[in-house]
């Protein structure tokens, strides 16, 4: 090959590059817009599954991946297109999740803690839509629905992670706490009390009328008892919040936190009314419904406040060299200021 010829194959080579469609980049604001969809689109589906649960059409698409065995779309019936309907949800919770994978790669500086995240929500993907097609094939064990339900909280839970950790500077790694130990402890045991009130609530529901089918198996227990084991559960959430923010307005703590405090606690307060309510009532539909609305909203407030407790200043690496100069000279520079 003469050099015309190897120029030609080169310049070819280079105009096919070129010509191949390129994933842009991305700035961190507006991975942080990604991930902040994550977390209403996951939000989204966990409500989207409490109304399948809610309407009886739990079984309205008794096959998985297809509807039925002859079609991959809902038959013309109300509760198989509520299912399907869900189903069309959590496929675009699918697009998502691989969408901040690919976010996350293309984020100039790309970082590692959020790609793992990323990758993370994934990880959560994959593993509900497992166990969405095991209750499918269960015919709603309630046992299972009940972990289906808590690992879609927990999906959450990471969406609304990345999303802080997307805030977060790219400069800024150290991690310091803006309140005492005490306060950081009981934020801890607040959300170790979120998850055993999250658990109980699932066991309530599996055990009351509303299984997603009327043929659906449900927890022989009472549900007087495991009602009123809720609540206090609920009761004793509600205390330990009540203390933390008690100590963090005594001790002064940053407005913000407090702020965060507030939040959470107006949404505890909320559920706790609209649980005793629906309990009294009887369990109207549209009641458990905002119930589960309101799962979603506290996990979110209760994380938001416990990743408040602490700032993040840049490492010691990330000062500006002049400064570090400047420092080093005033280190160096005896006491008494001469030679």
């Amino acid at each position: 090959m003469d050099q015309s010829q190897r120029v030609a194959s080169t310049m070819e080579a280079s105009n096919a590059r070129a010509a191949r469609p390129r994933i842009p980049t991305l700035s961190p604001a507006g991975f942080s817009r990604v991930t902040l969809f994550a977390v209403w689109a996951l939000a989204l589906t966990v409500i989207s599954g409490a109304a399948v649960r809610l309407t009886g059409s739990g079984l309205g698409c008794p096959n998985w991946p297809n509807c039925t065995a002859a079609s991959v779309a809902a038959p013309m019936h109300i509760h198989a297109w509520i299912e399907f309907g869900n189903r069309l949800i959590n496929a675009i919770v699918t697009v998502t999740s691989l969408g901040t994978v690919v976010a996350a790669w293309r984020r100039r500086p790309r970082r590692r803690d959020l790609t793992i995240l990323s990758v993370g929500l994934v990880v959560g993907l994959v593993v509900e839509i497992v166990m969405g097609a095991v209750v499918v094939y269960s015919k709603l064990a309630p046992g299972l629905v009940s972990v289906h339900f808590l690992l879609g909280m927990a999906f959450l839970a990471l969406a609304v992670v990345l999303h802080h950790r997307a805030a977060i500077p790219d400069e800024s790694h150290q991690r310091r706490p803006v309140v005492g130990l005490v306060q950081i402890k009981l934020a801890q045991l607040m959300l170790v009390a979120l998850a055993v009130v999250a658990s109980l609530g699932t066991v309530v529901t599996s055990t009351g009328p509303h299984g997603g089918d009327p043929k659906a198996p449900r927890f022989h227990l009472s549900l007087h008892a495991v009602a009123q084991l809720h609540g206090t559960a609920v009761e004793v959430f509600l205390g330990i919040t009540l203390v933390n923010l008690w100590l963090l307005v005594r001790h002064g703590g940053p407005a913000g936190v407090v702020r965060e405090a507030q939040v959470m606690l107006a949404a505890l307060a909320l559920q706790a009314v609209v649980g005793y309510t629906q309990y009294l009532d009887g369990d109207p539909v549209a009641l458990v419904a905002v119930h589960v609305a309101g799962a979603s909203v506290l996990v979110i407030a209760a994380l938001r406040f416990y990743m408040s407790l602490w700032s993040y200043a840049p490492a010691a690496s990330a000062v500006p060299s002049t400064t570090a100069g400047a420092l080093a000279v005033v280190a160096a520079t005896p006491a008494g200021g001469g030679a």
